[in-house]
């Protein structure tokens, strides 16, 4: 079957059909071997070639140069959130965050149960609508990392320029935009996602570290909370999320097989383009919610006149065939989040759903 559902749902996500078809056919006898991928062994060779080659695909794709290494962990970013100032944050230091939305207050939430922390800027107090330049930035002398979150799935902003943190290590929350679009990661020391928005099925969190950053890792951590563990194991110390990351792999072989981050990036600027220009075309109907150049390119969201209007254009969209554009419990509003696997075709089809109900909700008048 085709899928025939539009899905905006921000994650778990939709995930590209191509990837969905291969899981199905390989799901019962995975290459020959009699078993499902489900019920191998993570110690079996099929399962290590899986592993191997997924770490030279995110090396790949992102350009990283070989000092490098490439976890598979579980916990969410989330977790992340706790094991990254439990393992970095050492006595005499700050960790330093830019608060921009409701994950980046989170991670700084559970850093300051680890070590001193430092708001190095908040845009709380505007509603999250934008994302700093680097000179609000106040990053202290002390600083032991620079937390940044790259995308805000609840606010919808996004960061569109590297931060420039010096010798200061800058750790990345890449849970909504990894593998979007084009960046210099090699500017980055630590860079982590959950892999469910665009990388596969949720289960399965993706953590780049570099070397220099990683020498750092405190001493005396339980096994499973240090970052060496996996480094060291090629994340197989202990039974990883061996589903998720065959899936994973085969997502990167699709970004791959589309061009890789350049031909990605192309598609993700016209979707995101069809989205905004159907918005800014008629403000008095539609109405963006945070600042033109911090709009985010994976969740772009928007206000009607009215609550009752949402839940109008909600339901109906759900008549037609579009699902997952009701926005975060704790800003309401539509939100349309369009990652990789959500095709141009999707998002055109969108914007004449948008038209339709803008054209009859205005002759109704």
């Amino acid at each position: 079957m085709e899928k025939k559902t539009i899905n905006f749902n921000p994650g778990p996500a939709a995930v590209p059909l191509d990837v969905l078809k291969i899981v199905q056919a390989e799901l019962l006898d995975y290459k020959g071997t009699g078993i499902s991928i489900l019920e191998s062994s993570h110690r079996a060779p099929e399962y290590d070639e899986i592993n191997e080659q997924a770490m030279d695909l995110i090396h790949e794709l992102f350009e990283l140069g070989d000092e490098y290494h490439v976890l598979f962990m579980t916990g969410g970013a989330s977790t992340q959130f706790a094991l990254i100032p439990m393992n970095f944050l050492t006595d005499g230091q700050v960790g330093a965050y830019v608060d921009t939305g409701t994950w980046s207050s989170k991670a700084l939430k559970e850093g300051r149960l680890f070590g001193d922390t430092y708001m190095a800027f908040s845009s709380k107090d505007e509603d999250y609508r934008r994302v700093p330049q680097m000179g609000e930035i106040n990053i202290p002398e002390n600083a032991a990392y620079l937390h940044m979150t790259s995308n805000n799935t609840i606010k919808g902003t996004q960061f569109h320029e590297l931060l420039d943190t010096g010798s200061v290590p800058l750790i990345c929350d890449m849970s909504s935009d990894i593998a979007s679009r084009r960046r210099d990661f090699n500017k980055f020391s630590f860079i982590y996602a959950g892999a469910q928005k665009n990388l596969g099925p949720s289960g399965v969190t993706l953590v780049i570290v570099r070397d220099d950053l990683l020498a750092k890792c405190q001493e005396g951590l339980p096994t499973m909370f240090s970052y060496k563990t996996y480094a060291e194991s090629k994340s197989l110390h202990n039974t990883p999320p061996t589903f998720g990351v065959y899936f994973l792999k085969l997502v990167l072989e699709w970004i791959k097989g589309q061009g890789g981050l350049a031909s990605i990036e192309k598609i993700n600027a016209e979707k995101k383009d069809l989205l905004y220009n159907a918005i800014d075309e008629h403000p008095d109907f539609f109405r963006g919610t945070v600042d033109k150049d911090s709009r985010s390119w994976m969740n772009v969201t928007m206000r009607l006149a009215s609550e009752e209007s949402e839940k109008e254009f909600i339901a109906e969209a759900k008549d037609n065939g579009i699902i997952g554009i009701k926005g975060h419990r704790s800003v309401g509003g539509i939100r349309f989040s369009i990652y990789n696997a959500m095709t141009l075709d999707d998002v055109e089809k969108t914007v004449e759903f948008m038209e339709r109900f803008r054209k009859k909700k205005e002759g109704a008048k």
